[in-house]
């Protein structure tokens, strides 16, 4: 499977032809849309780039009453430069039951870990199998 992330590498983007843009920092997304693969799920606030360890915070507005959600850089599968919208492949109820994005901690090693085992297992056919 093409998109197939595990938690030792969920942290890192998928090469440019499969993403379609080279996302090792010649592009910032911040303020770009994201796209789940049922709808749209938000803002980018944050954007990193550094191998091994990035990762997307994006600002969900009102569809999760305002909350933020970090998504590993493993789950991108697809960016549109034209239309400055990045695409995720999980669903919007995947991506809401991922641990709560925590300001204070989601820097931290614990936190990370936490994200990259919960997006490493979870699926897109929504289930929390390993891939």
């Amino acid at each position: 499977m093409e998109n197939e992330r595990t938690e030792e590498n969920v942290w890192n983007y998928g090469d440019q032809s499969a993403l379609g843009t080279d996302m090792t920092g010649a592009v910032d997304v911040t303020g770009w849309s994201v796209e789940a693969l049922d709808g749209g799920i938000g803002k980018i606030d944050e954007a990193t780039y550094e191998v091994g360890s990035s990762y997307i915070v994006v600002d969900t507005g009102v569809w999760i009453f305002g909350k933020k959600v970090m998504l590993p850089a493993g789950v991108v599968n697809r960016v549109d430069s034209e239309n400055e919208t990045v695409y995720v492949d999980r669903t919007k109820d995947q991506i809401k039951g991922a641990p709560e994005f925590d300001e204070d901690s989601y820097r931290d090693d614990a936190y990370r870990d936490e994200v990259g085992g919960y997006y490493g297992r979870s699926s897109t056919s929504g289930g929390d199998e390993l891939l």
